[in-house]
């Protein structure tokens, strides 16, 4: 995880926009997005992803450093393939919060490792 967080930090994957991203703002932009989407603030998530994360945080206590690398590569990974540019940052992370979703959504996710995004920290 820590080359995949130098990549992210040096924004050193592919073609990049005029108009960056802000390392520190993204970041805490994916906390609250992942606060948001796990329904964390209540004191047992309600919804599907939610409930499938505190299984996985049961399995492994990191589940939530591992989540959070993979949803702001996933939010990367977007930005890429969006050609983003500053402006488009709040689009960029709806899309990101959707595809995280629909993953931890899957009925055969076990483990942390199983989140077809996970291959992210490692390309």
């Amino acid at each position: 995880m820590k080359e995949s967080f130098r990549r992210l930090l040096f924004k050193q994957d592919g073609d990049r926009a005029m108009w960056e991203y802000p390392f520190a703002v993204a970041g805490i932009n994916v906390s609250f997005m992942l606060i948001q989407m796990l329904d964390l603030y209540s004191a047992k998530p309600r919804c599907l992803p939610g409930i499938n994360f505190v299984r996985l945080l049961a399995e492994n206590e990191e589940a939530f450093d591992v989540l959070y690398c993979i949803a702001f590569e996933m939010m990367d990974a977007q930005w890429l393939a969006m050609h983003a540019s500053y402006m488009e940052f709040n689009e960029v992370l709806q899309v990101t919060r959707t595809q995280l979703q629909r993953e931890l959504s899957l009925e055969d996710i076990n483990r942390i490792h199983d989140l077809p995004a996970y291959n992210l920290l490692y390309h």
